[in-house]
């Protein structure tokens, strides 16, 4: 009974909520996740040769940020707008403004990341005799993993944030039962599907960051010869 008043008297938190609205929870996050994880997926497929494309011609460069920044600037509903000829009011519409959001940043890291790579180790690679595919593989690439992988942290914390907008032709997650909750004000649901979407934007930076210092082990190496060397300036003065 004392659950039940709760949903009567509409409280943010609510038990009863939580128990009888479950399977819709769970639906909603489960879609919540795959728009979120295709979306960052494809993006990052799309981003890859737009940065070594910018990095290969100055000249193109520019034009690439320069449209990625102006995609991101587009406001949502003006995006989906656009896109609704092409997709309808499908997940594909969805997906794919959220792909196009999402390059601006892993454009800018990828390309960071491939240019911070020292030029001795380029240039030794060259010297074993690395053609420029293999060069980019194993020798660049992995050295550029910490700055992509920062990127690919922040396009998903933010596509979990944006993929709630998508609740605008039904195909937002969590954010459907935002937008369903507001006109009655159900502050159960509004609360809930808002703590789902930070819990899921958590997770997901955690497991990405797991993901970051499997890949990237000499990351973590102790710096022991500037241990040494400051040890060894310490006992000569």
């Amino acid at each position: 009974m004392a659950g039940q008043n709760c949903l009567v008297a509409n409280d943010w938190i609510c038990g009863e909520y939580l128990r009888s609205r479950s399977q819709e929870l769970t639906d909603a996050t489960v879609q919540h996740i795959w728009i979120t994880a295709v979306s960052v997926v494809i993006g990052l497929l799309v981003a890859f040769p737009l940065a070594l494309l910018a990095r290969r011609s100055r000249r193109l460069a520019g034009p690439v940020l320069g449209l990625t920044t102006v995609l991101y600037t587009v406001p949502s509903l003006a995006m989906f707008s656009l896109l609704l000829p092409l997709f309808g009011l499908s997940a594909a519409l969805v997906v794919t403004g959220l792909v196009l959001y999402s390059l601006t940043i892993l454009v800018r890291n990828i390309l960071a990341g491939l240019e911070a790579v020292p030029q001795e180790a380029k240039e030794a690679a060259k010297g074993m005799g690395y053609g420029p595919g293999r060069m980019l593989w194993e020798v660049e690439l992995p050295l550029a993993l910490p700055a992509l992988m920062a990127g690919v942290r922040i396009a998903t914390v933010s596509t979990i944030a944006l993929t709630t907008v998508g609740s605008i032709v039904g195909r937002g997650g969590l954010g459907n039962l935002i937008e369903d909750a507001l006109p009655s004000f159900f502050k159960a649901q509004v609360l809930t599907a808002s703590v789902l979407c930070i819990l899921l934007a958590v997770v997901a930076d955690l497991l990405l960051l797991g993901v970051q210092r499997l890949l990237t082990p000499w990351t973590r190496i102790p710096r022991t010869r500037d241990a040494v060397g400051t040890g060894a300036t310490a006992e000569a003065v």
